[in-house]
Formats: structure tokens, sequence, C-alpha cells
């Protein structure tokens, strides 16, 4: 962990969680600086009724540009792209969205492992992976490959999330390049740079 935040390069930066993540995710996009350079993608495990409710509950907690992430759509700095309730989302290497309608993955699509691993695959050793409070081991997979390709992986500290199994499993089978409590992130998102 001698690598200082200001050090790692970020490209894109891809956030995944489950249960108990909202609270974290709402504490985090308030804090964010609006000038951020690079895309922010959010994997969240819900139900496809609740649709537009992620979306709109973190626009209006952000200056920055939210929102639900489309086909074809090309990831740009500094807006957030919220994967589909019920899709896989996966980044091409044009940095283009792909929607997927396959089997899920750890019980869940979107699945978190499906983002990272993609993300992981575009922009290697430019990618920050982090992942939050859920009470499955999606995500713990992806993580592996991103560390395979030199990215950056950072765990919510199970100890901070109301739903601990997650972090707990990333921590226990990924070497994370941090550890975090909840109200560190967004100054760590804060100075990453591009």
């Amino acid at each position: 962990m001698a690598e200082t935040v200001n050090s790692i390069p970020c490209s894109a930066l891809i956030i995944g969680g489950s249960a108990g993540s909202l609270d974290v995710l709402l504490e985090i996009f308030p804090a964010l600086r609006s000038d951020i350079s690079f895309p922010i993608v959010v994997i969240v495990h819900r139900k496809a009724s609740n649709e537009s409710l992620l979306t709109d509950l973190l626009q209006s907690r952000t200056a920055l540009k939210v929102s639900e992430a489309e086909e074809k759509e090309l990831l740009t700095a500094g807006k957030v792209f919220i994967a589909p309730a019920d899709y896989h989302m996966l980044i091409e290497d044009n940095h283009s969205i792909s929607l997927d309608y396959s089997e899920k993955v750890n019980y869940s699509r979107p699945s978190i492992d499906v983002t990272f691993q993609s993300a992981a695959e575009v922009f290697k050793e430019h990618v920050v992976c982090v992942l939050l409070s859920g009470s499955n081991a999606d995500g713990v997979e992806g993580l592996k490959i991103v560390n395979n390709y030199g990215g950056k992986v950072v765990i919510q500290n199970p100890n901070t999330a109301i739903m601990p199994y997650m972090p707990q499993q990333a921590v226990l089978n990924v070497k994370p390049h941090m550890i975090l409590n909840s109200y560190g992130m967004a100054d760590f998102i804060n100075n990453l740079n591009n």
C-alpha cells in the first residue's frame, strides 16, 4: 500500500454493491467533485420494478450527470452510468456499453463479476473497482481478474458494511489495494486521476 492515491491512474471507476450498498452510495455521491475526469459505472443488485428509482435518487445527490446505461452508449468522463436492472453490463474495446440478458451469475443480473471482468479486460491497469456491502459473493471473481490485469481493487471495510458478507468474501479471497471505511471513499475517488 505504498502507492499514494494521487499516483493511481483511473480511466474508469466501477462500483459494485448489493444489499446495504445504497447507504454507502448516498454517502459518497454528494461529496464527489463535479469535475471528475473519468466515467463512473455503478452495478447494484435490484428488482426490475424499481428501474429509475436508483438513477433519480443518485442524480438528486450529485452535480455529476447520472443516467441508466443504454446499449452502445459510449462511456464519457464525468458521467455516472447505472447498470439497468435485469441486464448484465459489459464494456467493449471501444468503451461502449453492451447490455446482455444471458443467465444470472451468482444469482444476479446485473452481475458485478461480469462488469468488473469486462472493465479489467478493456482498461487493464487503469481501472479502479470498488466492492461495497452485499449478501452474496458476486464481485469476488471479477476482482481477481482486475488484479490479474493490474487494476486497483478497493473493498469496503466489512466492519462498516450493513451486509458484510460480500466485502468479507473479497477480503478473504482477493488481495485488495485498499480497504476503506464508507466515509473515506469519496475522498479516495476525488483524488484519483485520469
